[in-house]
Formats: C-alpha cells, structure tokens, sequence
C-alpha cells in the first residue's frame, strides 16, 4: 500500500481525509468498530487544522505499516500553525482555547491505539495516530 497525502485547507478536505482514511483502513484489515474510530480521531484531527492553524495549509500522511506481527494505518497530521503551549493541559478532557467542549485531542487519544504530539508555540504541531488491525 501506498502512502497518500492530502492538503487540509478547507471543510472539503476533510471529507478526503475520511474517505482516505477509510479505504487505508480498509485495505489493512481493520474491523468495522477500529475503521471507524479511526476515521472519527482523524477528522477530529483534520478538523483541529483548519480551527487553529488558520491561514495555514495543513496535510496528512496516511499510510499502511506493520510491526511485531501486527498491521496498521498511521496517519500524521501536520500544520504550520501557532502551535500548543501546554500539551498536557490539551490532552484533558475539557480544556479549550476556543470555547469548544473541549474533547478533540483527548478523545482522538482514547480512539487510536497510539498518539505522540510534537508542538512549540509558534512552530506548529504534528500528531501522528496509529490505528491496528485486531
């Protein structure tokens, strides 16, 4: 399987991001419950883009991967926007910047099998989530 990468730039992406998202899974073997948690951390994430990194184009790359046996899709999630101050306090539940329930990071976290965040304000953010097959 081949990597893809999409831009995220406006609502329409994130459609191409689901639908990305879903066929990858697909091809992986992830069962229907796994593909769509999935898709839901990741439209979260594509979503988190085009709320706080506005005015930058943000992308995913989504691509298949395997390790101890086990198959999966990793999807990174990049944006040049003006970055997290506190990770940690991003991570709790309820914690916004922009008056939102709060849930995005930390509910995209409980979906997916693993997730790292790289942040500094003013740098940007990448989150990668990593989804495997059961």
């Amino acid at each position: 399987m081949d990597e893809v990468v999409l831009a995220i730039a406006a609502e329409a992406d994130l459609i191409r991001v689901r639908r990305e998202l879903r066929a990858q899974s697909q091809r992986a073997g992830l069962g229907l419950v796994d593909q769509t948690k999935l898709i839901t951390a990741g439209s979260e994430l594509a979503r988190n883009i085009l709320t706080y990194a506005t005015g930058s184009v943000g992308t995913v790359r989504v691509e298949y991967v395997q390790a101890d046996g086990r198959r999966g899709i990793k999807a990174t999630f990049t944006d040049h926007g003006p970055g997290i101050e506190d990770i940690e306090a991003a991570l709790t539940d309820g914690f916004s910047t922009n008056r939102s329930l709060g849930l995005g990071l930390p509910g995209s976290r409980r979906l997916t099998d693993e997730m790292t965040i790289t942040s500094a304000k003013g740098s940007g953010t990448t989150v990668m989530i990593v989804k495997w097959a059961r």
